[in-house]
């Protein structure tokens, strides 16, 4: 190992999903430096590194999600001996649905300084590209493997305003896409992605039933990133005639003029303005 500092840290590293020119040069950097490197998988590491002209001096020890548990208590000694421990995965950004939480708590807990040198990832490119909103959106990971815990899963989602974004194995996604489609219906527009920023990259932007009969004529390949778009929202119950008088007489008591005040209580129980002021003029 190097030279020894004072205080070690934790450096998560976000590896390329597919192309190897998206590393950014603090990857580089910490691959370069750092004295222990803590990869998913090492021969794809060392793949990496030789593509990018990249030597990597420190010890390279794997750390999958096989052996983390034994794994971490040895991470984080070498950490608070004062060593840089630089944690890398398949692809995208360490402990998103990838190894690295638990390495992650354990070094906050001791007071060991975690950083990362941010870079790809598959859940903000597969949403940049859907077409889908993503002003609002919520990462659920992979689904249950089971098809029972799965459908219960997207059945507690189906109401879910926000756009989603999974993560699927290839021989699991005709059957989870069937399920979406009976949960959320076949119409709910999404986005299959696969093999993002490889060779053969593909975006199918298709409502669920679409993808669900793409998917049953041949098993997808690759790595696949499911973005799915939220549920639309639902309009509140409307009032009754005595509850929108007294919401607009607040208004009203408020400072609002009558017009303003009819306007905005027809805005918030979604009804049309001359429908609330029939109600208040009655």
């Amino acid at each position: 190992m190097g030279e020894m500092s004072d205080v070690g840290r934790l450096v998560l590293l976000g590896a390329p999903l597919g192309n190897p020119a998206d590393v950014s040069a603090r990857f580089r950097e910490m691959l370069a430096t750092a004295d222990v490197v803590a990869a998913e998988d090492t021969r794809r590491l060392t793949r990496l590194a030789r593509d990018l002209g990249v030597d990597v001096p420190g010890r390279i020890v794997s750390y999958f999600e096989g052996n983390e548990e034994r794994r971490t208590p040895e991470l984080v000694e070498v950490i608070q001996a004062g060593y840089l421990v630089a944690l890398v995965t398949d692809g995208g950004m360490p402990s998103v649905s990838d190894p690295g939480y638990r390495l992650v708590r354990a070094a906050l807990e001791v007071g060991a300084p975690v950083t990362a040198a941010p870079g790809p990832s598959a859940v903000t490119t597969a949403l940049a590209l859907s077409g889908l909103p993503s002003d609002r959106f919520c990462f659920e990971g992979f689904l249950p493997r089971s098809p029972g815990a799965r459908r219960s899963r997207l059945r507690a989602l189906a109401g879910e305003e926000r756009t989603l974004v999974l993560f699927e194995a290839p021989h699991r996604i005709a059957a989870a896409l069937t399920d979406l489609a009976d949960a959320f219906g076949a119409d709910r527009p999404a986005a299959l992605c696969r093999e993002l920023t490889k060779t053969y990259e593909e975006v199918l932007r298709r409502p669920l039933g679409e993808l669900a009969r793409w998917a049953a004529e041949g098993e997808p390949r690759g790595e696949i990133t499911l973005v799915v778009g939220g549920a639309p929202a639902t309009a509140p119950e409307r009032p009754d005639d005595e509850t929108l008088r007294a919401a607009v007489a607040d208004r009203e008591a408020a400072g609002l003029s009558r017009r303003d005040a009819i306007t905005d209580v027809a805005t918030t129980y979604g009804l049309r303005r001359r429908e609330v002021y029939a109600v208040v003029h009655a």
